[in-house]
C-alpha cells in the first residue's frame, strides 16, 4: 500500500481551515492525535470517506468535530468513531480552488 492517497473535499464542513474543492495528500498513519485533521471511514457509511478535526481519545476511538460546526455531520451525530477507520492525515493541500467575488 502507498504511504499517500489523494482526497478532494467536497462540502464546507471544515471551513475555513480546509475549502470545499481543495485536493490534499493523505500521509496514511495510525498514529494521530488531538487537533489532527483526518481522513477517515464514515462510521455510519462505510462507502464514505470524510474530512475531520480529531477533537479527544474517547475508549478505542476518536471524538472527531468540523470546524464548521453549523455545516457538519460529526460525531455530534454518529458519535465515536472507531481508530481503525481513521486512513490518515491530511499532509499537504497541493490544489486549491479558491472562489473569490467581484
Amino acid at each position: 500500500m502507498l504511504p499517500f492517497t489523494r482526497v478532494r473535499v467536497v462540502g464546507p464542513s471544515m471551513e475555513p481551515s480546509v475549502h470545499n474543492g481543495d485536493w490534499w495528500l493523505v500521509r496514511r498513519t495510525a498514529s494521530v492525535g488531538p487537533g489532527d485533521v483526518v481522513l477517515l471511514v464514515h462510521p455510519a457509511r462505510p462507502h464514505a470517506q470524510v474530512v475531520k478535526r480529531i477533537e479527544r481519545r474517547e475508549g478505542d476511538g476518536w471524538w472527531v468535530l468540523g470546524d464548521n460546526a453549523g455545516a457538519s455531520e460529526d460525531s455530534r451525530q454518529f458519535g465515536v468513531v472507531p481508530a481503525a477507520n481513521v486512513i490518515g492525515t491530511l499532509w499537504w493541500r497541493y490544489r486549491h480552488l479558491h472562489r473569490g467575488g467581484g
